[in-house]
């Protein structure tokens, strides 16, 4: 008997699950890689124009980029500490963290410009500033590599990560720090040679905040939006709109503001304001009254008195021989038109950095009758360039000997100028000078910096010079500025303040203090002049101090 065949039910076959396909590792790196790369530049464009700008307002580059880079750095390190309790959410704190970033960075300058202009104290803001981008810098690329390597995670679970799959990962953090670095390089060429020249401080940080928030908000929004609730996803577009709308506004009135903030810091009276390709350059005064002139925020010319500045400057070096004559500075004119008062002068060489300056002072009708016309006289003759190095090419040039050397340059306790102060220059000087030469120094002011005086006198002297002190008292504008308006003021910003001269000739045997024989009428000095000028310097001289050198220069902000 056949018996039926019982068909058993199949035994269910379990199948391996099926994952849902995850993007191509590819297509995740590349987009997060342009996006650090872009980051990187944006944020060293924010540190060097805190940097730029702190130098400008408060002065001591040297000191400003010390504060600014050390504060941010240490910043760095606090930003990748918070953000490990972001890690649970990376997509959108990193949004969150670029949105604030770039509306951070992109109105600092405002902020520290407007801090200074309406009161007058800007170095607290900057310290704020320096720590909140720090902070949000340095939680980028924690966040970042959470993102990257999510999907490495999700398939490693249960599992110890492979020798391979770690190094993987440490080939991520090398292509997230190499994006890192080159989008460095790439902000820090860009800061100098685009964005402070073609937009300005102000114009360009916003610009680069706008780029900022438009690179972060994009990537999250876009390569990971699969880690994003929908309240997340509407908060970010919410953030980075409102982000990008506070740029765009700032941006439309950024001309406004900062005519608003140039009267609050120069006043109403604002002539001209010009921003050359070194520094921005103000001419105030109104039309009846001499103009001042302003360098970088800096009083470099007070009109209503500046006659008593460049005649202490200039005329007592001119008591000898002076038929050759070079000012190293001077782009106003007003060093030059002393000179030029003299009937015996063959020629005058003002060697100026900035072009710009020259050419207001030629054109400027308050400016060029206040030099009185010298830059169209044709015994003058302009050379643009750094003094340092155009002095180095002239030694060379055996013809290039003069008889008066006059050095009307800034303070030297703003750091730009301390090359111009030190050992290495003045004998540079020593070397273009006839056996017979007079150099004159303006060395700062006697009575409110004695340190940083004396100590272009103890340069003076490491360089082979003998000199003699001696100051000027004048009265500038109340309004301080800039770190060295209120130097001629004893530190007021009102009042009787001093100019502090050096008159120097090489040897051991220190110069006469008098005026030529053929020295034109002066409004501020004479012999009795002088001799006072002298004794009231000279009462202010204590111990010896060291030399400033190149290396070693011992000028303080």
């Amino acid at each position: 008997m056949i018996e039926p065949t019982v068909t058993m039910p199949p035994k269910r076959v379990r199948r391996a699950p099926v994952r849902r396909p995850e993007p191509p590792r590819q297509t995740v790196r590349f987009p997060v890689l342009a996006v650090v790369f872009v980051c990187a530049a944006c944020g060293l464009v924010y540190e060097l124009e805190l940097v730029a700008l702190a130098s400008y307002l408060i002065g001591d580059s040297v000191t400003q980029a010390s504060v600014v880079l050390s504060v941010m750095v240490f910043a760095m390190g606090v930003g990748s500490l918070l953000a490990k309790g972001l890690r649970c959410r990376a997509a959108v704190g990193f949004g969150l963290v670029e949105a604030g970033l770039a509306l951070i960075g992109g109105c600092s300058a405002m902020v520290l410009y407007a801090a200074f202009a309406w009161f007058g104290e800007s170095r607290y803001v900057l310290v704020a500033f320096s720590l909140a981008i720090g902070v949000l810098i340095g939680a980028e690329i924690p966040l970042l590599m959470s993102l990257i390597q999510r999907g490495d995670r999700s398939g490693r679970s249960g599992r110890k990560a492979s020798l391979g799959e770690q190094d993987d990962a440490a080939g991520t953090v090398a292509d997230l720090f190499a994006a890192d670095y080159v989008g460095a390089l790439v902000g820090g060429l860009a800061f100098p040679f685009l964005l402070l020249p073609w937009l300005g401080q102000l114009t360009g940080a916003l610009v680069t905040g706008a780029v900022n928030a438009v690179a972060g908000g994009g990537l999250v929004l876009w390569v990971f939006r699969r880690d994003l609730t929908t309240r997340s996803r509407i908060l970010l577009v919410a953030v980075n709109v409102s982000v990008l709308a506070v740029l765009a506004t700032a941006t439309v009135l950024v001309d406004d503001f900062e005519q608003a903030a140039r009267r609050a810091v120069y006043g109403e009276q604002v002539r001209v304001a010009v921003h050359t390709e070194l520094q921005e350059v103000v001419v105030t005064g109104g039309r009846e009254s001499p103009p001042d002139l302003f360098l970088d925020g800096r009083l470099r010319v007070a009109g209503q008195d500046e006659y008593r500045y460049h005649e202490a400057l200039v005329h007592p070096a001119m008591n000898g021989a002076h038929a050759r004559v070079l000012i190293v500075g001077g782009g106003d004119g007003m060093a030059a038109r002393e000179a030029l008062r003299y009937p015996g002068v063959r020629s005058v060489t003002v060697v100026e950095l900035d072009p710009g300056v020259v050419r207001l002072a030629r054109t400027d009708p308050a400016l060029a009758t206040l030099n009185a016309q010298a830059f169209r006289d044709p015994r003058v003759r302009v050379v643009y360039a750094d003094a340092f190095h155009w002095l180095r090419g002239a030694t060379d040039r055996v013809q290039e000997r003069y008889d008066v050397v006059i050095s009307d340059l800034p303070d030297p306790g703003i750091t730009p100028s301390t090359k111009l102060y030190s050992e290495e220059f003045y004998g540079l000087v020593a070397q273009v000078l006839t056996p017979s030469g007079r150099f004159a120094v303006h060395a700062g002011s006697v009575a409110d910096r004695p340190r940083t005086y004396w100590t272009v006198d103890a340069t003076l002297h490491a360089a082979g010079f003998a000199t003699r002190p001696y100051s000027a008292s004048g009265r500038t504008p109340g309004f301080a500025a800039g770190p060295d308006r209120a130097d001629r003021t004893s530190g007021t910003g009102q009042g009787p303040g001093d100019w502090g001269f050096l008159l120097a000739v090489p040897g051991s045997r220190p110069p006469a203090l008098g005026l030529a024989a053929d020295a034109p009428r002066l409004r501020s000095l004479g012999e009795g002049t002088l001799e006072a000028a002298a004794r009231r310097a000279e009462r202010g001289r204590g111990t010896e101090l060291p030399p400033s050198t190149l290396v070693h220069p011992r000028y303080g902000g």
